[in-house]
């Protein structure tokens, strides 16, 4: 057996790579899983942008290698939608770098920027992919609470106080995911200035901001930002791409430039078809906007009826495409908890502790799929906690 790299001891299988198999053993044409766990949007992305890729895809002369750097009209319509949406002026030539989803980015930035050994800020909890990137790239991890009793707000005075000499890069994701938190300019300005003051790059990575959200807001907006920041979107979760993987990361051309060096020996500039229909997603006004999130809030009025059924709470304001929830206080172990939901009703809900210790006594639900199934899941988890209630009376 031809022992594996070292940097991999440390790294876990994606927990929904490996639970989203287990989830589909228990799928039946008799009753089929609900998948509240993950957040792929399952509507499609609108009809000029589907129209572009078939367009471009049938032109013989699109199917070649493209550009690491994107197309022009591509990086164009990126700059027009910061400026729309977040008043933040991008140079199309400089300052945006597609990718092929932002996941593919923290990588990307990882690569970039970390040493061995250096320091990386890590929210808790937050996504693990930030954990699992550090790992990989011979980081060392430093996690950050984000703290119930602040809204899950970033505890900044405890950061102020810390050792922050040796931290090279600090992750933020706002609107966060899992908890749905957003960030005042105030917060990300104090963020910006601990960051300027230490010389460390902070990356907000950036995909929720129209879901749900009244004020999106890029950290590249913020006084000073472009000096120490750089920011992930996409369109995966605003303009349901997901599947699509089409992405950017914006900021300083120094910065764009050292993330291009490692993506230009990783991979090649995505199919040109892509690109044209990315291009027309960006286009969309306010009134797709406004239709999504009127689709996304009558799902979360379900999904919290769910969440009440569970004895769970939840922050009312929450942002981006999940809710998240506490589980009640007789649940001793929350991870069983959720399985037994899965096995006994067939419902797949996100355990928190995925998202870090902060998480353990948390769980997600994803609004990415209908508000049939959502009902459904509803009356499947009814049943359910009828029947154990039932079950207890019998054996006393």
């Amino acid at each position: 057996m031809i022992k594996t790299a070292n940097r991999i001891a440390n790294v876990e299988e994606y927990y929904f790579s490996r639970k989203l198999a287990e989830v589909r053993t228990l799928d039946t044409p008799e009753l089929r899983v609900i998948n509240l766990g993950i957040g792929s949007p399952d509507q499609a992305p609108s009809s000029p942008v589907i129209d572009a890729l078939i367009a471009s895809a049938k032109n013989p002369a699109h199917h070649g290698y493209q550009s690491y750097k994107g197309i022009p009209a591509f990086r164009k319509a990126i700059a027009d939608f910061y400026a729309n949406t977040y008043n933040v002026a991008l140079n199309t030539e400089t300052d945006i770098l597609p990718l092929m989803g932002s996941k593919e980015g923290i990588m990307h930035i990882a690569m970039a920027f970390l040493n061995d050994g250096e320091e990386v800020l890590i929210p808790n909890p937050g996504y693990p992919t930030y954990s699992s990137v550090a790992n990989l790239v011979g980081a060392k991890l430093r996690p950050y609470n984000l703290r119930e009793d602040l809204n899950w707000g970033i505890d900044i005075d405890a950061l102020k106080k810390s050792d922050l000499s040796k931290v090279k890069l600090m992750w933020v994701n706002f609107p966060h995911m899992p908890t749905g938190r957003t960030a005042s300019r105030e917060e990300l300005k104090e963020l910006v200035d601990l960051a300027r003051k230490h010389q460390f790059l902070i990356v907000n990575d950036n995909p929720y901001s129209l879901i749900l959200n009244d004020s999106p807001m890029s950290i590249l907006s913020i006084e000073g930002a472009e000096e120490v920041a750089l920011e992930l979107n996409s369109l995966s979760k605003s303009h349901n791409m997901a599947g699509w993987r089409l992405g950017w990361v914006a900021g300083k051309k120094e910065y764009i430039d050292a993330v291009l060096k490692v993506k230009s020996n990783m991979d090649s500039g995505m199919f040109l078809g892509l690109q044209d229909a990315a291009t027309e997603a960006l286009k969309n006004g306010e009134e797709w906007f406004t239709a999504l999130n009127k689709v996304y809030a009558e799902r979360k009025a379900v999904g919290k009826k769910l969440l009440d059924l569970l004895g769970c709470t939840y922050a009312e304001k929450q942002s981006g495409l999940f809710v998240w929830a506490k589980a009640p206080a007789h649940v001793t172990d929350v991870e069983k908890w959720i399985d037994e939901i899965l096995y006994g009703t067939k419902v797949f809900i996100t355990p928190g502790f995925i998202f870090g210790e902060a998480g353990r006594r948390y769980i997600r639900i994803s609004l990415c799929c209908t508000v049939e199934s959502l009902n459904e899941a509803l009356t499947r988890i009814q049943k359910h906690l009828e029947a154990k209630h039932t079950e207890q009376i019998v054996v006393k």
